[in-house]
């Protein structure tokens, strides 16, 4: 039997929301029973917040989802076990008879995935298309018309299939989010927000800006090195670093003495301006 999952890819997501907007068009005034009922206007099974982080001009804008993650373990369910149930596949549903009038549900999940329909006096959530997979579909309708590749969907105990390999290749890169809750989410999360540690570096005795030098940054914890050049703006930039951790940043440039800082990433760090003074 499958296990179905989506892949959210942060990197390539450019926030034009048609994945929010498909989800509507299906959902809003179309009853999909026993799986959904229809939701109302205001009520989104799919977010996409927008997540904006740095200081100064060194500012970056993620879109990231927040969804049902279908649980292995789904604290909603252990909750309200004769409201809502999981399918063979995974799919975890909300009976749209038994759990009407149910309000306090929207505060069984711990992702905040699940919403209330006032109109419906129905707690509602994404099924993953649950309907059109059960006529025969291979994809969500937020899937299908992602432009940008951004969002993959699949089933997950298929190792040929797209989403298995996908997550096989890029395992080092995957992140499920709210573990320590123990729900066992099933989706993944490709390059979430993390901190970065940015900069500009000046030659001391020209004022100019240092095209190549290299920016080396040591945990001082893990001793993970990170490594980047500079631009011929004199600007580098080390991504997807680990939070509330302290770093050693040692930057070197031919003909010049080296530089070295202290950094903690409790979020992104942009150190300005770097001067070197000649060797």
């Amino acid at each position: 039997m499958a296990r179905y999952g989506f892949v959210y890819n942060i990197e390539r997501c450019n926030g034009c929301y048609s994945c929010f907007l498909a989800c509507k068009d299906e959902y809003t005034g179309n009853c999909h029973r026993p799986t959904c009922a229809a939701t109302t206007e205001g009520v989104n099974l799919v977010k996409v917040n927008e997540v904006e982080y740095g200081t100064g001009s060194k500012v970056k804008v993620d879109y990231v989802h927040n969804v049902c993650q279908q649980c292995a373990n789904p604290a909603c369910m252990a909750k309200y076990p004769d409201q809502i149930y999981k399918r063979a596949d995974g799919i975890v549903i909300i009976d749209p008879d038994k759990a009407k009038g149910n309000k306090e549900m929207v505060k069984a999940c711990p992702y905040g995935a699940i919403v209330w329909n006032e109109k419906a006096q129905l707690p509602q959530k994404c099924t993953m298309c649950a309907h059109m997979l059960d006529a025969g579909e291979k994809v969500t309708r937020c899937s299908e018309v992602c432009p940008n590749q951004a969002l993959l969907f699949g089933d997950l105990d298929d190792p040929k299939s797209e989403i298995s390999e996908y997550v096989a290749a890029h395992k080092d890169e995957l992140t499920q989010i709210k573990t320590e809750y123990g729900t066992g989410p099933t989706h993944y999360y490709r390059y979430l927000p993390a901190p970065f540690v940015t900069g500009e570096v000046v030659a001391g005795d020209t004022d100019e800006c240092l095209k190549g030098a290299k920016a080396t940054l040591t945990c001082d914890e893990c001793k993970a090195v990170y490594t980047a050049e500079t631009d011929f703006l004199g600007d580098f930039e080390i991504r997807r670093l680990p939070t509330n951790k302290i770093f050693t940043l040692v930057v070197e440039a031919e003909g010049y003495k080296p530089k070295e800082l202290k950094v903690r990433t409790m979020a992104a760090v942009n150190l300005g301006e770097i001067v070197l003074e000649k060797a």
